[in-house]
């Protein structure tokens, strides 16, 4: 299609979270891409969020692996390829086929995952296949089909738009889903819906709630086991639908006997159990503080045992949404990506399931009986030697596992560990023998399915760069290297679909929900042009929801109500670690950073790592306001800057989960979580960890800016791009080191210094300059230091006169931390203009500064920012 000025543009989605919002892409010329949102998609009608708008800064060639490597060296694709065939059949051989073991990615294309599963379950013949989803949405999985027989979704996202309740359980939707929250919001407005929040901390997404239960961590069972009890009590329940249900006795019961702890007062959970009853059009909204837990599947059920009870589910505006966190960990899910599932929804463990798809795959062996090893007991199995050869694609294991330097340890032993990437500069592919180079977002062509189940085409805008291969290519050709030429002789991803949709028919005839049968005789041109759309394809049903109807897909076509009972997490908090850990995400980044690390505008919301922390918890351990934290837990140990905040309990801590040891080693949060998990879905429990915090007394403290990427040797670093080159906090124990020692270290050789030091009081700053212009700065003191950084950062490139004073001159006001990184507004700039023009509201900053009119995600920092100057003017 064409833009606005005439030139074509490309239609794909995004690359993040599992909304699946259509983006439009036009190359820039210049290697980029220009990318707005698709006005036409159904998953967000030309919304985008902050990430979504900066796709185009992510698409550089700079990290970009470009060559295959082995032990390090350069080489062709034949001796690359060779390797990995020989090693893995030769492992196989030797060892037996559960001795070798892929890890996989909610990044991958459907047709890719589906080569990989076909090849690992199909001819490799073990179910030793999981995904970094295992670590997302399994309790989801579990969950649904415990209570409806197979993993379907109910509702869709306009259910959204019919609600007139909706309840965010362990969901910070407005920073980790914002297109979907402006949608939320957009009802609230339209026809007044409410808003719950049920989260141990309070987020962006309370800004517009009408409630905010700050539930103990791992409190959700029991809050909805009462719900049911209220459900119960009221004559909730619909006696129309219950007929199609079994269980209900059993799970009320088990409902009625939970006295397990919530963390909320009685009148809180009243007023939440009246509004859920007393509103029919209810939609439950769920994320990762559901299902990244010890109990998370029992929470899953817990959730859909009210909405079975009460019928309300698959109806307009009413059901319970798993919302997933990747691109495709639905298509990973459809395809049977984790290590206890078949294809197209049908069952590992379900004999004629498993002959059905070894005949129509004509498998060289018959497909393994049992669950292969999910994502935990994998990386075990690979630390005590059970796994002997692992293929890693498109994932970063080594630093977002539970325990994860115990992962970082297992990988390193492991005697042949193969990493198909983008780049080479992960914590993961820095362990690896063979790296080969997979082609990226924006130059895929492939088919993801979102969180509604709507499946939407990734199509390629941009030439594969270097020699660069397609994912499902890669893996075609092992399998063919490895002697089954005729099952992976595909010429096209087109071809893939095919397939797979074919396939889908067979599960439709055992009375599976995944059908897409009806595409099966897609051409190539009709696969190009292939439109979003909610899967059932088929002859016998399109889109739509699932089980208003009553119908189900148990044996006896009815619902399970699961009996299900408070569990405490794993971690009991005690003397030596009496902090509660909650890990989770921030808006602007997302996973390990791999793709946002590289866009300066995302990079300067919340550009360090850092630990939320009670005031009175502060307190008690001594820690001020921006001091470095030590903390520490029975696996591991971190250190973050101070955040003191009223948003976390007492007795409770949060951090974000996404730096690495190219972006801040001492921030890998996930050596901190235990490797605790689901007993049903495997998922760990990232969520309810325990830790002590003290305050980390470093020797000295550094800012540094670079137009080159430094190389930081010091106790303390984070890392983080700007649009003219890095910036960087430091600190560290014992001396600095002598003027042009540190410089060379950090910089290597930037040009001239220039250098102030006052040895004796431990100050040093230095700038480094080449052909007159700044190349790079270092500020050091004893004490942190007030510095105007977003100022600093920007004089790279220029003639920077004054540099080493630190600040902003008086005609170039600071802009601040960045708040809305749609339009790059600071917090300095906002207050400003609220000073200067008597703002008085979010609405008012968007009109005078355009903060907050785009993804609307940074509204409740514009809030909090006006509710601060008002404080202060009532001060004065």
């Amino acid at each position: 299609m064409m833009d606005g000025t005439g030139l074509p543009e490309t239609r794909s989605t995004c690359a993040y979270c599992g909304v699946g919002c259509g983006v439009l892409l036009r190359p820039d010329g210049q290697g980029g891409l220009d990318v707005r949102g698709d006005p036409d998609h159904p998953a967000n009608h030309g919304k985008l969020c902050s990430k979504g708008l900066a796709l185009g800064e992510t698409v550089g060639l700079g990290q970009r692996l470009l060559t295959p490597r082995m032990d390090g060296a350069e080489v062709s694709w034949d001796a690359a390829l060779t390797r990995v065939a020989d090693t893995f059949r030769d492992t196989i051989a030797r060892h037996g086929p559960d001795s070798v073991a892929f890890y996989v990615s909610g990044q991958l294309l459907t047709e890719d995952y589906y080569v990989a599963n076909k090849l690992m379950k199909g001819f490799i013949g073990s179910a030793n296949i999981d995904t970094n989803s295992r670590l997302c949405m399994a309790s989801s999985v579990a969950g649904h089909k415990r209570a409806f027989g197979t993993d379907t979704v109910p509702g869709t996202y306009e259910d959204l738009d019919e609600a007139d309740l909706i309840v965010l359980v362990g969901s910070n939707l407005a920073w980790c889903h914002p297109v979907l929250y402006q949608r939320v919001l957009a009802a609230r407005a339209g026809r007044g819906t409410g808003i719950i929040v049920i989260d141990p901390r309070r987020t962006a997404s309370c800004d517009q709630a009408d409630m905010h239960l700050a539930i103990a961590p791992g409190g959700d069972v029991a809050l909805f086991n009462r719900l049911l009890a209220e459900i119960d009590a009221a004559g909730a329940a619909d006696p129309a639908f219950l007929p199609h249900t079994s269980g209900y006795d059993d799970a009320l019961a088990s409902a009625r006997a939970d006295t397990g702890e919530t963390g909320l007062t009685e009148s809180e959970i009243a007023a939440f159990c009246r509004r859920w009853i007393g509103t029919k059009r209810v939609v439950t909204i769920y994320s990762q503080g559901v299902n990244q837990s010890t109990s998370g599947s029992d929470k899953v059920n817990a959730i859909l045992n009210c909405h079975l009870a009460t019928g309300r589910i698959g109806k307009p505006g009413m059901g319970p949404l798993s919302v997933t966190g990747q691109p495709n960990a639905m298509g990973g899910r459809e395809v049977g990506g984790l290590a206890n599932m078949l294809a197209c929804h049908l069952d590992l463990e379900n004999a004629a399931h498993r002959s059905a798809v070894g005949d129509f795959w004509d498998a060289a062996a018959p497909l393994p009986e049992a669950p292969g090893l999910k994502a935990v007991d994998m990386f075990r199995a690979v630390g005590d030697g059970r796994i002997k050869a692992l293929w890693v694609i498109h994932t970063n294991p080594a630093v977002s596992m539970p325990d994860a330097s115990a992962v970082r340890a297992a990988i390193a032993a492991c005697p042949f560990t193969v990493v198909s990437d983008i780049t080479a500069a992960t914590d993961t592919a820095h362990l690896a023998d063979v790296l080969l180079p997979a082609t990226a977002w924006g130059e895929k062509d492939g088919t993801v399915t979102n969180s509604d189940r709507t499946i939407s085409r990734q199509r390629a805008a941009l030439p594969a760069p270097g020699i660069a291969r397609p994912d499902w290519a890669i893996l075609a050709e092992v399998g063919q290297r490895m002697g089954w030429d005729a099952a992976f002789d595909y010429a096209s991803p087109a071809e893939i679909f095919r397939e797979y949709a074919a396939l889908s028919g067979v599960a439709a005839r055992f009375g599976r929900d995944f059908d897409i049968s009806a595409l099966q005789d897609l051409d190539d041109a009709g696969y190009g042009d292939l439109a979003p759309q909610r899967w059932p394809v088929s002859a016998a049903r399109s889109g739509g929801r699932f089980f208003g109807d009553g119908q189900f897909f148990h044996p006896d076509g009815k619902a399970r109500l699961v009996p299900v009972s408070w569990r405490a997490p794993a971690a009991r908090t005690g003397p030596r670690f009496p902090l509660r850990l909650n890990t989770g995400r921030l808006r602007d980044q997302w996973h390990t950073m791999t793709r946002t690390a590289l866009s300066p505008r995302l990079s300067a919301h919340l550009p360090e790592p850092f630990v939320d922390l009670n005031p009175a918890d502060a307190a008690a351990s001594g820690i001020s306001e921006a001091d470095l934290v030590a903390l520490n837990s029975p696996s591991g140990h971190a250190i973050l800057r101070a955040r003191i905040t009223t948003d976390v309990a007492r007795g409770q801590v949060f951090a974000p989960m996404h730096w690495t040891g190219e972006t801040a080693p001492s921030a890998r949060i996930d050596d901190l979580v235990a490797a605790a998990v689901d007993p049903v879905s495997g998922q760990p429990e990232s969520k309810a960890g325990v830790v002590a915090a003290k305050r980390w007394a470093p020797d000295w403290y550094g800012f540094a800016v670079s137009r080159s990427r430094m190389t930081p040797d010091c106790a303390y670093w984070a890392q983080a791009r700007t649009p003219q080159g890095y910036r960087a906090e430091l600190a560290g124990t014992g001396p600095a080191g002598a003027p042009a020692d540190v410089a060379m270290r950090l910089f290597g050789d930037a040009g001239d210094l220039s250098v102030m030091e006052d040895a004796a009081t431990g100050h040093l700053r230095l700038a480094a300059w080449r052909d007159g212009l700044l190349e790079a700065a270092l500020f050091v003191a004893p004490r942190p230091l007030p510095l105007a950084r977003d100022y600093l950062a920007a004089q790279i490139g220029t003639d920077a006169s004054g540099v080493l004073t630190g600040r902003a001159p008086a005609d170039l006001p600071d802009p601040g931390p960045t708040v809305c990184s749609c339009f790059g507004v600071g917090s300095l700039t906002i207050m400003r203009a609220v000073d200067s023009q008597r703002l008085d509201s979010v609405e008012a900053v968007g009109a005078c500064l355009g903060a907050g009119t785009n993804c609307g995600s940074c509204r409740p920092e514009i809030a909090a920012l006006l509710a601060r100057q008002v404080t202060v003017e009532a001060a004065e």
